[in-house]
């Protein structure tokens, strides 16, 4: 029952509100910070909870008053309106009950690579990182580039970039998967619709202290940085290769002349993608009893597409269609499907 849930919570944070006037505390920095978290983070499902546990006493005092004779009939109104109130509130619960994802105020490693489609792909690479930029600074998000590999045409082979802000995690974390753009591209005389993809990885930054490496698991290689065709850009071994050698991760860095800089950027977005394969092996494991597996943050799941002779933008996983692609594509409106995706994700968690 929803009230067995609820009661050990209000008396937690009960509990917490003692313990945050004690002088021990608020002289103990670490722990005072904790105890705050902690606060906040059930005050809105506290407050909802208190409410609940009211219109349950209203609903069993109003109950006692139905064989009344002259307040019967307004009794049975106000029942009503405590039922239906009940009803909202227990769908506000469920969904503040929802365990919070521990990543969800962590900056993100954005990670995008041309996939099928050549030079098409790779170009929109570039414009779907364009887009991404402009949401972040929707948000006042801030965007730094940390490796990036260019084609011949204007676009990328792959764009790596770690974007800092509040929530950044939680606003894109269903953003990782096979991106499918359809359009004609500015080389084809023919007019003819052509179809490429990009994927995206979104990572959370991590801290050394959330993921353990044994430096005797680690093969560094220092090679030479090349330039525009095949030129050297460096005159020292400054370029810098990392591999997990237990899971096979590699990450290879040349952006930096300094080969401490290269190791240092490598060695963090190697992090970034070992938390994220653990994250996504987590995650599949609890998803086996599911019907279908969705948003499970594999690469290679096909999870949008974008049509521009339609103007279409479709996500496969929550049926969203949007006839605003050029709208969301230039002003980085992002929100007009992260919105409803998170939405949906939630009603899929709220089910489970």
């Amino acid at each position: 029952m929803i009230v067995d849930k609820l009661l050990p919570l209000i008396e937690r944070y009960d509990n917490i509100n003692q313990e945050l006037i004690k002088p021990e505390v608020l002289s103990n920095v670490k722990l005072l910070s904790k105890l705050t978290k902690e606060q906040s983070d059930l005050s809105s499902l506290v407050e909802k909870a208190k409410e609940y546990l009211a219109v349950l006493k209203s609903l069993e005092d109003n109950k006692e008053l139905l064989d009344d004779k002259e307040l019967g009939d307004l009794v049975k109104e106000e029942i009503k309106i405590l039922e239906s109130k009940k009803v909202d509130l227990e769908e506000e619960i469920k969904l503040l009950l929802i365990p919070k994802d521990p990543n969800s105020n962590k900056n993100v490693y954005l990670e995008i690579r041309a996939g099928t489609g050549g030079d098409e792909a790779g170009i929109f690479v570039g414009d779907l990182f364009k887009a991404y930029c402009r949401y972040a600074e929707s948000k006042r998000w801030k965007v730094e580039i940390i490796s990036s590999s260019e084609n011949n045409v204007g676009g990328y082979k792959e764009v790596i970039a770690l974007i800092k802000g509040d929530s950044v995690y939680s606003r894109l974390k269903y953003e990782g998967g096979t991106h499918r753009v359809q359009r004609v591209p500015d080389t084809e005389s023919q007019g003819r619709i052509h179809t490429s993809a990009v994927t995206v990885a979104i990572m959370p930054e991590v801290e050394d202290i959330e993921i353990n490496i044994n430096p005797n698991d680690l093969q560094i290689d220092v090679f030479r940085s090349g330039g525009h065709g095949g030129q050297s850009v460096n005159t020292t071994d400054s370029a810098v290769r990392i591999t997990h050698i237990p899971t096979g991760i590699s990450v290879s860095m040349q952006d930096e002349k300094s080969q401490h800089k290269n190791k240092d950027k490598a060695l963090k977005i190697l992090k970034a993608r070992i938390y994220e394969k653990e994250l996504e092996e987590k995650m599949q494991l609890e998803s086996q009893n599911r019907k279908e597996q969705v948003g499970s943050g594999d690469r290679s799941e096909r999870i949008r597409t974008y049509n521009y002779p339609q103007n279409r933008l479709s996500d496969h996983r929550a049926g969203i269609t949007l006839y605003s692609l050029e709208e969301i594509m230039l002003s980085g409106n992002l929100d007009l499907v992260i919105n409803p995706l998170l939405a949906h994700m939630q009603s899929l968690s709220v089910q489970e």
